[in-house]
């Protein structure tokens, strides 16, 4: 099943996507943009595009577990999206990952303007690798 990853930011939106068999894990692209229903068009078709038949949205979460005033705006994004898309939504705890996405690009030295380019989408694959992580061990 192709899923479509989103990292949901105030400014730059990170998008994954992994192939039909749920092994690999790519980034697709950053998208700058500040109005969700825009936002929310593009996603949907981005996840046309690219065939998603899921999309899983990072769900910002504070480190005690509880759900903060970002966590309500992706929730609102996730139903701007559902409708538009017609896919079904699911939600992925995002704490860390961006911490995770910037170590990633540590190591590959990535530095700059390329960094902040790409953060995002890297946080993207990296939601996406724990959901089909965490479903697969959920089976």
């Amino acid at each position: 099943m192709v899923i479509l990853s989103v990292d949901y930011g105030d400014v730059r939106t990170g998008i994954a996507v992994c192939d039909k068999f749920g092994m690999l894990a790519s980034p697709v692209k950053v998208i700058v943009e500040r109005d969700s229903g825009a936002l929310a068009d593009e996603i949907t078709e981005i996840a046309t595009e690219k065939k998603a038949e899921k999309i899983v949205l990072g769900l910002p979460k504070n480190m005690d577990g509880s759900e903060g005033f970002r966590a309500e705006a992706c929730r609102q994004l996730a139903e701007l999206i559902s409708e538009r898309s017609n896919l079904p939504i699911d939600f992925e705890d995002e704490r860390l990952t961006t911490v995770s996405a910037h170590n990633a690009l540590n190591a590959t030295n990535t530095r700059g303007k390329k960094r902040k380019a790409v953060v995002d989408a890297v946080s993207a694959v990296i939601i996406l690798e724990d959901y089909l992580r965490r479903t697969k061990n959920q089976k």
